[in-house]
Formats: C-alpha cells, sequence, structure tokens
C-alpha cells in the first residue's frame, strides 16, 4: 500500500498495483477503509469498500488485464473519488438483470450508492470512478 501522497494539488490519496485476479478485492477493500478512517470518514466505509468491490470485479471479469491500480482520494472537502484504472478501454456497462441473475448487478449497487461514477478512457485504457458525498457533519 502507497501511504498518502500530496499530489501536485495536495489531494490526499492512497494507491496500490494489484493483480487482476479475484484476491485482489480483499486488499482493496483494505485500502479503501484504512484511508476513509484516516480521514475521519468511517460513515464510509461500507459503501466504500462495496464500490471497490465491484470495481474490481468489474476488471477481474472483464479487462483482460494482468494488473490493475486501485486508488481513493479527496478530491474535495465534500467527495471522496474511488478508482480501479486498467489497460483495457472496454467500459462498464450498466445492465438490467432479471430477478433470478446470479450476476450483472455490479454498476446498479454502485449507481445506487455514489453520488455520481464515470469512465475516463485513455490511449493506454481507462479509469472508472465512482464518488462518494461527505456529508457535513451534524456538530460543524
Amino acid at each position: 500500500m502507497t501511504a498518502p501522497r500530496s499530489a501536485a494539488i495536495d489531494v490526499p490519496a492512497y494507491s496500490e498495483a494489484l493483480p487482476c485476479e479475484d484476491a485482489s478485492a480483499r486488499r482493496a477493500r483494505r485500502l479503501v477503509r484504512t484511508a476513509l478512517n484516516t480521514w475521519g470518514l468511517s460513515n464510509l466505509v461500507d459503501a466504500g469498500e462495496l464500490i471497490i468491490s465491484e470495481l474490481v470485479a468489474n476488471a477481474v471479469l472483464h479487462s483482460g488485464c494482468s494488473t490493475m491500480r486501485v486508488s481513493i482520494s479527496r478530491n474535495s472537502d465534500d467527495h471522496v473519488r474511488i478508482t480501479v484504472s486498467d489497460s483495457s478501454r472496454a467500459t462498464p456497462v450498466v445492465r438490467k438483470p432479471s430477478s433470478d441473475a446470479e450476476a450483472g448487478r455490479g454498476m446498479l449497487l454502485i449507481e445506487a450508492h455514489a453520488c455520481r461514477w464515470d469512465t475516463d478512457v485513455y490511449c493506454w485504457g481507462k479509469r472508472v470512478w465512482a464518488e462518494l458525498l461527505v456529508e457535513a457533519s451534524p456538530n460543524a
């Protein structure tokens, strides 16, 4: 795991390159949990872990890549961005699976928990990201 870093614009972030395999979901969840707890955002841990799990699962199932990069950043005071980058340019699709389907709900789950999500496609691959809203503390 990479320690918190300050980017050129002083964005706190955690990032780790992982093998593109099912077992990496556990390490990705730990990265997200560590970052959110460090930033005092433990109320976002459940949603953050669900989102990173689904993004990692999509990369494993659909990218055909050997490695991926998972990251979480505090882009602003009111948003946290969770990202998975891989070398595939294929973008995720929100599906409407039948009620008895055993798969195909990952992006629907992300859509339900994130305040927004999108895919940025580059010549080297893509970044799929989802943002969580950081709500103001009632004591603030």
